[in-house]
């Protein structure tokens, strides 16, 4: 099956800088892709060029198997949604779903049949002859969004339309717009820097860093496994616990700082790191467990776990969950997420505690800001 789209070796430079540097990228059918990434990563102007506003530098761009270097912006069969929305003010909201339709000299009877249909769809039924300005923030997405899925193209770019909304809107919105391209059997690429936003939409999310692609995959895929310190500490809430990576006299692989904490075989294998290279190991806030020192003793000698020292500096409840931040006995700090009534014991502040964790529950990856 051909590919909805492919990005082969994509890259825009400005004179000495690159803002996309060699860009591969495969999307397929009636897949939700999202770029997501910090501002100035890269992620816009990679999609401002599958869109045609931007002319790529070098690579290519292929949309359902066909080269896009010569083909302008209104003939690569593409749906747009702005993050302003791009509405024109003197137009109804039925008229701004019309207009791709109407460029492309769509029969009159077809127009007003798929406009019903698309206001139907973004649950807009009986506000078609409202102005922009006689519609809400949401609303006005919703006709944005209308306009790009009316004429039913291959692709649907979406560069953060829901980054102007209050948070309760943009969370509704989030399912919605899911939703309807999964309804529409859309292909959709997605440019947001909100990692909640993408994790909730997206069948696979393309972290961008400094223009490329640092991981490609699903969203468990990057919380989970994530493959570089980058990655990590971009997506979710994480614990960076630096320092050497050696192997012990029996033969086990550890990161050493002041503490020495054991790595499991499998992390040491996939990060593939020297013997004596600055490594990190990262645990997410709800793997630690916070024991007592009597509780603890067992961790300290399991094969299967680590274990350190540490005092709690604060204990914040949360509602679901207690937040406690921990000061541990190396001079390095851990954030822990408990659930709450899940029978964990609730820890005060000054309380000294065994921190712990399984093996396999953290990963290693390179540390190369060490």
């Amino acid at each position: 099956m051909t590919a909805a789209l492919v990005l082969r070796g994509l890259r825009k430079t400005y004179g000495e800088v690159a803002a996309v540097d060699g860009v591969d990228l495969e999307v397929r059918e009636g897949e939700f892709i999202t770029l997501l990434g910090p501002s100035g990563s890269g992620k816009t102007t990679t999609l401002r060029m599958i869109a045609g506003f931007t002319q790529h530098t070098a690579g290519t761009i292929e949309i359902a198997g066909r080269d896009m270097s010569q083909v302008p912006p209104h003939r690569r069969d593409v749906g747009m949604v702005f993050q302003n929305y791009a509405l024109f003010p003197h137009m109804t909201a039925a008229e701004n779903i019309a207009f791709p339709l109407e460029m492309r000299q769509t029969a009159r009877s077809d127009i007003r049949r798929r406009v019903a249909e698309t206001l139907a769809l973004v649950k807009l039924e009986g506000l078609g002859n409202r102005y922009p300005r006689e519609l809400s923030g949401g609303q006005q997405q919703r006709i944005a969004f209308g306009r790009a899925v009316v004429f039913q193209p291959r692709l649907l770019l979406m560069d953060e339309p829901l980054g102007a909304l209050d948070k309760k809107l943009r969370e509704a919105l989030q399912l919605e717009v899911m939703h309807i391209s999964r309804q529409l059997g859309a292909t959709v690429i997605y440019v947001t820097h909100d990692q909640e936003e993408a994790l909730v939409m997206s069948d696979r999310i393309a972290i961008f860093n400094r223009g490329r692609i640092e991981q490609l995959g699903r969203g468990d895929d990057l919380y989970d496994r994530p493959v570089s310190l980058f990655v990590a500490d971009f997506i979710g809430e994480s614990n960076i616990l630096r320092g050497r990576f050696e192997r012990d006299p029996g033969g086990s692989w550890l990161v050493r700082s002041d503490a020495r904490w054991r790595v499991g075989a499998a992390q040491a294998e996939r990060a593939a790191l020297e013997s004596g290279a600055r490594a990190a190991l990262i645990v997410r806030p709800e793997r630690f467990r916070i024991l007592g020192p009597e509780e603890a003793r067992a961790s300290r000698t399991a094969a299967n776990a680590n274990a350190v020292d540490a005092t709690v500096r604060d204990a914040l409840y949360l509602g679901s969950t207690r937040k406690y931040e921990l000061a541990m006995a190396d001079g390095q700090t851990a954030t822990v997420r408990r659930q709450v009534g899940d029978g964990e014991v609730e820890r005060q502040v000054g309380d000294v505690v065994a921190l712990t964790w399984v093996v396999d529950d953290a990963v290693l990856v390179a540390d190369p800001g060490a």
